[in-house]
């Protein structure tokens, strides 16, 4: 019968923990709507007849700038779903949500951090590293605008010529078979 020391049980443990992490760094997230069974996407909401709140959410990855450009993407969508071509951007912000995944679970009732008692002696925990996961949340409120309030505001976008620059680096999500 094999023995089961301590290090065995850390080495599995640590390795638990790392394929959990490599799980968790899949893919960044797809342009789509964020539904009830997703926790990355895009939302809208009307809030008067020409100003909209629009939001896109991304997973840990997902870079700061592609949850930028889908932000762009969906704001450019929404103005010309409104059936007007041009927007603005009233309020706009993006915002980075850390949170730490160890790679070390500790033992029953111990809560992950400072000392323990090992043996005969009071010793450091073994191997716990933590690595950072963040993720971002880009936030809009955006004015839509007709042609001829367009003309006179020089932070005008033109929803077609941006749809049109930003289609080729959309990253859809895969069609199920």
């Amino acid at each position: 019968m094999p023995i089961i020391t301590f290090p065995k049980i850390r080495a599995t443990l640590a390795l638990i923990a790392l394929l959990a992490v490599a799980g968790c760094a899949s893919e960044p997230a797809p342009y789509a709507p964020k539904t009830a069974d997703t926790s990355t996407g895009y939302t809208d909401t009307q809030l008067t007849a020409d100003r909209y709140r629009v939001t896109f959410t991304g997973n840990a990855s997902t870079d700061r700038q592609r949850v930028e450009d889908y932000l762009l993407m969906r704001s450019a969508q929404v103005t010309l779903g409104a059936g007007r071509n041009w927007f603005m951007f009233d309020t706009r912000t993006t915002e980075a949500k850390t949170t730490y995944m160890s790679t070390f679970s500790g033992w029953q009732g111990w809560r992950g951090y400072g000392w323990y008692w090992h043996s005969w002696t009071w010793a450091p925990p073994y191997d716990a590293v933590s690595h950072p996961i963040t993720r971002f949340q880009a936030y809009a409120e955006i004015v839509l605008l007709t042609d001829d309030q367009a003309k006179d505001q020089p932070r005008a976008i033109n929803a077609r010529d941006l749809i049109e620059h930003l289609q080729p680096i959309i990253s859809k999500p895969q069609e199920e078979d």
